[in-house]
C-alpha cells in the first residue's frame, strides 16, 4: 500500500486498524486523516485469496435528510486488481470458499447499498457482541454477502435476519426524520423504505406494532422537549410539532404512556420519575439472534 499526500504539508501520517475476529471472518475498521491518499495493488501470485469487501461514506447525499451514500467494494485478493481511498473505512475480509460467485464479482447497485447499511450496523454491534452470538453472527453475515453477490430465493431466505436488521435501522431513521411529519403512517413508511406491509409490520411486532413505534418515538420527542427547562414552546406546539394534531387525544396518549400529564411532567421536570414502560418494548431483550441483537440496538432498547 501507498500513502501519497494530498493536501498540506506533514512529515508523519498517523492511522490507527481495529481487528475483530469472527469466526472465520476478519472485520476491520481502519481510521486514516483525509489528507493522505491509500493506494494498494493486489499482488500478482498471493499466498491468500480471501474476499474483501470494503465500505465508506461518499460524503454526498441526495438531500440535507438523507444519510451520505456509503461507498462499497468487493473483491479478491487472488484477483489482480488496484484501489485507491481516503479517510476512514471498515472492511470485511471472508475466506474464498465462504460464498460462490464469480473471480470479479458483480453486484447491483441497491444489493450493494443494502450489504454497505448491513456492515455499518454489524460495526456498531461489534462492542457488544457476546463470544456465544460469534458463531451465529459469521453465518448470518456469510449469508448476508452470499445473498447480494447471487440472489435467490434460497439465499433470501437464509439472509433474513441480517436483512430484517438493515430495514429496521432504515425504517428507525425515516421515522426520526419524519417524526413531526403528521402524514407519517406505516402506510408512507413501507413505500419510502421499499418493503412490504406485512414484512414491517411482522419486523417491529415484538415492538408493539410499527404504529405504536412511531407513537412512542414521538412522545419520547416530546418527553424530552417537556423536561428542557429552556424549552419556552407551549405544550401544544410541541405536541404539534412531534406530529400529533389533536391536544387531547395527544395529552391521554401521553399520561397512559407515562403515568402523569404533559402539564404535570413539565411543572415536576423529569430527572429521577419512574415510569413503566410500554407493554411488548422490553420482550427481545436477551434474544441472542442476529436479527434482535442489531434490532435491539437500532431500537434503543
Amino acid at each position: 500500500m501507498d500513502v501519497t499526500l494530498t493536501q498540506g504539508e506533514t512529515v508523519t501520517f498517523e492511522a490507527r486498524e481495529k481487528i475483530w475476529r469472527i469466526a472465520d471472518i476478519a472485520f476491520a475498521s481502519i481510521d486514516c486523516p483525509t489528507t493522505h491518499s491509500l493506494h494498494w495493488e493486489h499482488k500478482k501470485k498471493p499466498a491468500v485469496d480471501n474476499w474483501v469487501v470494503t465500505v465508506k461514506d461518499s460524503g454526498a447525499c441526495s438531500s440535507t435528510n438523507d444519510p451520505p451514500r456509503r461507498r462499497l467494494r468487493i473483491a479478491n485478493l487472488a484477483a489482480r486488481s488496484a484501489c485507491e481511498s481516503e479517510g476512514s473505512l471498515i472492511a470485511l475480509f471472508l475466506p474464498y470458499g465462504a460464498v460462490d460467485a464469480p473471480l470479479y464479482p458483480e453486484i447491483a447497485d441497491d444489493a450493494a447499498e443494502f450489504l454497505a447499511d448491513y456492515l455499518v450496523l454489524l460495526h456498531r454491534n461489534l462492542a457488544h457482541l457476546k463470544l456465544s452470538n460469534v458463531p451465529r453472527i459469521a453465518e448470518a453475515t456469510t449469508h448476508m454477502l452470499a445473498a447480494a453477490l447471487s440472489p435467490s430465493c434460497e439465499k433470501l431466505v437464509q439472509a433474513q435476519a441480517p436483512i430484517d436488521a438493515v430495514i429496521t435501522t432504515r425504517a428507525i431513521r425515516m421515522i426520526d426524520t419524519k417524526v413531526a411529519d403528521a402524514d407519517l403512517s406505516p402506510e408512507s413508511l413501507c413505500r419510502a423504505i421499499g418493503v412490504s406491509r406485512s414484512r414491517l409490520y411482522r419486523i417491529f411486532e415484538r415492538a408493539g406494532g410499527i404504529s405504536n413505534y412511531i407513537r412512542r418515538r414521538r412522545l419520547l420527542k416530546t418527553r424530552r422537549m417537556l423536561a428542557d427547562a429552556t424549552n419556552t414552546q407551549s405544550i401544544s406546539q410541541i405536541a404539534e410539532g412531534s406530529g400529533f394534531t389533536d391536544p387531547s387525544s395527544y395529552s391521554r396518549m401521553f399520561k397512559r404512556e407515562f403515568g402523569l400529564s404533559p402539564k404535570e411532567a413539565r411543572a415536576m421536570g423529569w430527572e429521577g420519575i419512574q415510569h413503566p414502560a410500554s407493554p411488548g418494548i422490553n420482550e427481545i431483550d436477551g434474544v441472542s439472534t442476529l436479527n434482535t441483537l442489531l434490532m435491539n440496538n437500532s431500537l434503543g432498547l
